[in-house]
């Protein structure tokens, strides 16, 4: 069994693991006992009662966080010269096609979010079992393949993140850093929250949300009542 650390142990001490909170109290937990000496991410996992497997249940989405993710967003926008100058405009911080596509070719990742424009990607295509594994791959339903580049940068500079339903039914998100405000962090976790619930398949039978935890980057996860989010 492995050892727990005695930060971790004082962690655990603070709240009860057994108990349900309230958003609010959960995020004023997750402060509490957080012990990094960087700024972490503050998480939830939204466990939902639907079969990935089957395409009518597949929850897949984007957010725009009211308050950003607290994240520095490296962007590449893969399209041709009469869209660069657009990209460059709007903060992207790689622009172009052809040498790119060679660097990921190459093994090349170093970027968070990949946008490119329709006409290119037949060439953006060929990179999918690159990028697909990191979820980099750009895709109409999430924004990033459009001929708006300039609005798709901005967007997710802005705090647009888009999410999906793993295969065991959990979607993990980030909405935020723990140095934001609480009421920041119950704004994005709101926003998040109903949105998914807004995505509810037709075809998904019996309780859909069926746990919700918040933790930020190594703190346990603290339990919060789904009532009270709903």
């Amino acid at each position: 069994m492995a050892k727990v650390s005695r930060k971790r142990k004082e962690s655990l001490s603070k709240f009860d693991r057994t108990a349900q909170y309230t958003l609010t109290d959960a995020l004023n937990l997750v402060k509490e006992i957080s012990y990094t000496k960087f700024d972490p991410s503050v998480d939830l996992d939204v466990r939902l009662g639907v079969d990935p497997r089957k395409a009518n249940q597949m929850v897949r989405g984007t957010v725009t966080l009211p308050h950003g993710t607290g994240k520095t967003v490296r962007v590449l926008v893969l399209c041709g010269p009469e869209k660069e100058d657009e990209a460059k405009a709007a903060g992207a911080e790689h622009v172009g096609l052809d040498d790119y596509i060679a660097k990921i070719k190459g093994g090349w990742t170093d970027v968070d979010v990949v946008i490119t424009t329709p006409n290119v990607m037949p060439k953006v295509g060929a990179l999918g079992k690159i990028l697909g594994p990191r979820g980099l791959m750009p895709n109409p339903k999430t924004g990033t393949v459009t001929m708006e580049v300039g609005k798709a940068v901005a967007d997710v500079k802005a705090g647009k993140i888009d999410f999906k339903v793993d295969k065991y039914g959990i979607i993990h998100s980030g909405v935020g850093k723990l140095s934001f405000e609480i009421d920041k962090l119950e704004d994005n976790a709101r926003e998040l929250l109903s949105t998914i619930i807004k995505l509810k398949p037709t075809a998904t039978k019996g309780t859909y949300v069926k746990s919700v935890f918040l933790s930020s980057t190594m703190s346990p996860g603290i339990h919060i009542d789904v009532k009270s989010i709903s």
